[in-house]
């Protein structure tokens, strides 16, 4: 079981066979001998010896479309991934097909996408054969980092719309990535099947917050099929093919890797320019480092192995990297002695949440760091700080994009790796600005970041206090506008600004303090609009504020792991909160326990532990 200060507790441990790495599932192992061997020898040794090699020749630029599929959560986006998957052949048609591309046992345990997914399929129109790359992508705001990175391998999008709730905060953001990307957009309008669908207002709406015509919507039912084949003919005819030069050198961008156990790193590439053969000898521009390449081909969505790949197109590419640092995501591969200008990348993605993570017993630490290490590599946007603490040992300060991110990622710990941990409770980034030159000169910087209450500095030290703030969105029934409105003020939010997006639905724009957000504000959002309404945000920098450091005492003696920082107004309230949750949860003794909540050297909330009294 997982072990967690301060936060929700988790299921019992699920072990999983054969896993190799993040994005592979594991096959049923074959009951006859011959069967195992060969089973055997394609996990060892890949799929190049097994697969029957594609030849991507027959493909000229002209005839590739490379796409993405973008909403809002729960909108769709996968069951219309598993549509066209059959639509085109690339795998059976049958009632099994759910979440197809979707491969970690969280994604299909918790019903998301959270890694972004890659199939080739293969579409005849008009008697040319057109190689579509398709790219699932995931919905909720803590993985905007992996939509932002798979539009980079794309010339389009589809951004699907559920016709019953309409546009949502999330269908807000992704179409303004890909709309700062340049990329071509077809609005896609899902879930027409439901009795409560209204496509009319959907489409009304589409033309209204995006300037999009409502004749370029496409109304579909993912779910039955219907209508969904139009959506393969509008992605060749609205879709440009991609803007590239075979006969230039390589130049390829790794957009996403994994690791596998047998064969090492998988780099995902899109190919901007040039061919990739097996056997080239390729360089990293990050680290300069020459590999030869083992392997490449396409996701169909399972791996198969071709003999080349060719710009324009998107596949995988395995060579040799065995250190987990090798391939970064972002980083530009080209053949050895024809160097090349490196492609712009990605930017760095900005953690919002940091907890501190240790393993349950420190005989368990090298285990667990191999495995940060690995999943790390998956998920790049993650951020590890070594930390230690007196009373949990050795560990790591990790930083997380939100705290559905740090879940998933303690899920994926556990079940891909077997690990158990220590997870204390979730803090933001907050800045200070130093008051004296010998303090700068100790730091080497004026402004300081701390990720650890544990290391807040004293007020005598800094001139202010900065926290994180966030432009939130909020779409919402207009008739709960007026609670959300207090929710959002209780938080120290000032509202930006307030459209109606149509007759019933309102869209908000607040500036959060990023603490006020990420613990539970979600869920108060959520209870207060009856589930209908829906958050998003981005970073917007930081700001003045009267920040303190509360320090958690039991029986006098500060707890480290317990320290928080709160604005000095809320100070008092959510001492007294966490002082009674401590009350409730810490297991009662033969005496009494004071647990207090201060500032400095001021008490300024108290609990006592009642006194359990022995049997006579």
């Amino acid at each position: 079981m997982w072990t967690l200060v301060g936060c929700r507790g988790w299921r019992g441990r699920v072990l999983v066979p054969w896993v190799s790495g993040a994005a592979r599932r594991p096959r049923p192992a074959p009951t006859r001998s011959a069967d195992a061997e060969s089973w055997v020898a394609s996990r060892l040794y890949g799929s190049a010896d097994v697969e029957e090699k594609f030849d991507m020749s027959r493909f000229p630029v002209e005839n590739i479309r490379n796409f993405s599929i973008i909403a809002h959560v729960d909108h769709g986006k996968s069951t219309l991934a598993d549509r066209l998957l059959e639509l085109t052949g690339t795998i059976d048609k049958t009632k099994n097909n759910k979440q197809v591309l979707d491969k970690l046992q969280v994604e299909r345990e918790r019903g998301i996408t959270v890694k972004a997914q890659t199939a080739s399929l293969f579409y005849d129109f008009e008697g040319k054969q057109y190689l579509l790359n398709l790219i699932d992508t995931p919905g909720h705001v803590d993985f905007n980092y992996e939509v932002s990175r798979s539009l980079s391998a794309c010339q389009g999008v589809l951004l699907v719309v559920d016709a019953n709730e309409g546009i949502q905060a999330q269908t807000v953001a992704n179409f303004f990535l890909a709309f700062e990307a340049q990329l071509s957009i077809i609005p896609v309008i899902n879930k027409i099947d439901l009795k409560s669908a209204d496509p009319e207002r959907v489409e009304k709406q589409i033309e209204k917050v995006f300037d999009i015509p409502r004749n370029e919507c496409v109304k579909i039912s993912a779910k039955l099929g219907t209508n969904v084949e139009s959506i393969l003919q509008a992605v060749i005819e609205r879709i440009p093919p991609p803007k590239v030069h075979r006969k230039n050198p390589l130049r390829a961008l790794v957009f996403d890797s994994t690791f596998d156990r047998y064969r090492g790193v998988i780099a995902n590439i899109a190919l901007f320019d040039g061919v990739v053969s097996k056997g080239d000898k390729i360089v990293s521009a990050h680290n300069q480092k020459t590999y030869e390449v083992n392997e490449v081909g396409v996701l169909n969505p399972n791996e198969q192995s071709t003999n080349k790949l060719y710009a324009g197109q998107v596949g995988y590419l395995i060579a040799g990297m065995k250190n987990i640092t090798e391939a970064q995501v972002g980083d530009t591969l080209y053949l050895h002695r024809q160097p090349v200008e490196p492609l712009p990348g990605f930017k760095s993605a900005k953690p919002m949440v940091f907890a501190g993570m240790y393993p349950v017993d420190q005989s368990e630490y090298n285990n667990l760091k191999s495995a940060v290490e690995k999943l790390t590599l998956n998920d790049s946007s993650v951020t590890v700080h070594r930390d230690s603490s007196l009373a949990l040992g050795a560990g790591w300060r990790l930083g997380f994009l939100g705290l559905l991110h740090m879940e998933v990622f303690n899920q994926r710990l556990e079940q891909e790796y077997n690990a158990s941990v220590i997870m204390t409770t979730p803090t933001v980034p907050y800045k200070a600005v130093l008051s004296s030159a010998k303090l700068i000169k100790e730091y080497r910087e004026k402004e300081i970041t701390i990720i650890n209450p544990a290391q807040f500095p004293d007020k005598s030290k800094v001139t202010e206090y900065l926290e994180p703030v966030v432009l939130g969105t909020i779409i919402t029934p207009d008739e709960y506008t007026r609670e959300i409105m207090m929710l959002c003020q209780a938080r120290r939010a000032v509202q930006k600004n307030m459209v109606f997006i149509d007759q019933n639905r309102v869209m908000l724009k607040y500036l959060f303090p990023l603490n006020e957000i990420v613990v539970d504000f979600y869920d108060s959002l959520k209870s207060l609009s009856s589930g209908y309404a829906s958050f998003d945000y981005e970073d917007a920098g930081y700001q003045a504020a009267e920040l303190v450091k509360m320090d958690i005492l039991l029986n006098g003696n500060i707890v480290e792991e317990l320290v928080t920082i709160v604005h000095k107004d809320k100070a008092h309230s959510v001492g007294k909160a966490i002082c009674e949750r401590l009350k409730d949860s810490l297991p009662r003794q033969l005496f009494e326990i004071a647990v207090q909540a201060a500032i400095g050297s001021k008490i300024i909330a108290r609990e006592t532990m009642v006194v359990i009294l022995p049997e006579k």
